[in-house]
């Protein structure tokens, strides 16, 4: 993994569901505590890169409320400079714009984490990868309803669209390089 590289300007961090309900459910192989963890230290080097972050909320549609819960996590408000995506169905680019808001800034790689890794996290690679974008997995930086659930995407989906790493593995990849 000493050869990853990313372009940082040209990169999106895609944070999928980090929101209260979602991030208490019971998940494998680690919590939602630890995902947001993990996300939380992406955000923070993409941003200081110059990359962008994308927070992405599911919301239930033909709902007139909202479940308890529905709000994202503190830690994953979006800041100044991040893209807020509100989704209405597993796949963060269906119907929300994202595709177009992300080649408009230049984007051609994206990062996505979050949860649930066979849900919304492997909905949304999927399409960005039949748009053509290049993709990083941080696998310690997703999880699934269970471990077992996590571990097939993470080995045998994520492997046939893009990059499987670890969020340490990748961080200094976002780092500039020194002469």
């Amino acid at each position: 993994m000493t050869d990853l590289t990313i372009d940082a300007p040209r990169t999106a961090l895609l944070v999928i569901d980090l929101q209260v309900r979602i991030v208490g459910m019971e998940t494998g192989p680690s919590t939602g505590a630890n995902v947001v963890r993990q996300a939380m230290r992406l955000a923070e080097a993409f941003r200081e890169n110059g990359g962008l972050v994308v927070i992405v909320q599911a919301e239930r549609p033909g709902v007139p409320e909202q479940p308890p819960g529905s709000e994202l996590v503190s830690e994953m408000e979006p800041r100044p400079g991040d893209l807020l995506i509100t989704k209405r169905a597993w796949d963060a680019f269906h119907e929300t714009g994202l595709h177009d808001k992300l080649r408009g800034q230049g984007i051609g790689a994206v990062v996505v984490c979050g949860l649930m890794t066979n849900a919304g996290v492997e909905s949304t690679a999927r399409t960005a990868s039949d748009h053509g974008y290049d993709l990083l997995f941080p696998r310690d930086a997703m999880a699934s309803f269970s471990a077992g659930m996590h571990d097939f995407a993470v080995e045998k989906i994520f492997p046939l669209l893009g990059t499987v790493c670890t969020t340490d593995a990748l961080l200094p990849a976002l780092r500039p390089k020194t002469a």
